[in-house]
């Protein structure tokens, strides 16, 4: 065995490089059961984000470090590369943040959070268009950024799903397949020997 091996070198790569197949395959079906009609670009990006707000060091601490409202009018207020930087983190914040965690959003806190995101995109992508020939993957995620939301939430149930330990975690998912009724919920709890009847919302 080499020393790299030894010291955890290729594995730590191929750790990294997993995480993205990781999530490839359940974002593919994800954008199949939300009918989203995503570029091989756009979900490529999805993916890469996930891998990036997979590991605690990353930028997932600090994307939303402040209320949405205050980043975008500090985002909107810089310059130049500072001011492409906080857009593009402010989009994708928003998208991982309320993907993932926004169960407990009313309708109207949801709507505004997407817009903020999808502005935020918008922008960035308004200043990669100077020069290009056409619209790119920011400009798909800010035209789109409802259904990429939905589509984040689907992974969440999958994360969700293959994480359930013990009685509470499987209540949990039952409770959240009560609200949702995702794919992935189902076959979680079919993981489990639970049948989930959509039709009585009860366990068969």
């Amino acid at each position: 065995m080499s020393d790299k091996s030894k010291n955890g070198g290729s594995k730590g790569i191929e750790i990294a490089t997993s995480v993205g197949c990781y999530f490839d395959e359940v974002v593919g079906e994800a954008l199949k059961h939300q009918k989203v009609g995503a570029s091989r670009a756009a979900q490529t990006y999805v993916v890469e984000l996930l891998a990036a707000f997979a590991k605690p060091d990353e930028a997932a601490g600090s994307a939303l470090r402040e209320p949405v409202t205050f980043l975008l009018r500090d985002a909107m207020e810089a310059t130049g590369t500072e001011r492409f930087k906080r857009l593009q983190s402010l989009g994708d914040g928003v998208l991982y943040g309320v993907g993932f965690f926004g169960e407990g959003l009313d309708r109207a806190d949801k709507r505004y959070f997407v817009y903020v995101g999808s502005s935020a995109y918008g922008h960035a992508a308004e200043m990669l268009r100077k020069g290009a020939t056409g619209p790119g993957v920011l400009d798909e995620l800010a035209s789109g950024f409802e259904g990429f939301v939905e589509v984040l939430t689907d992974v969440s149930d999958w994360v969700m799903a293959q994480g359930v330990r013990g009685q509470q975690g499987v209540v949990k998912l039952y409770e959240r397949w009560l609200k949702r009724s995702s794919p992935a919920l189902a076959s979680g709890l079919a993981e489990l020997g639970i049948v989930a009847s959509k039709g009585a919302r009860g366990v068969a």
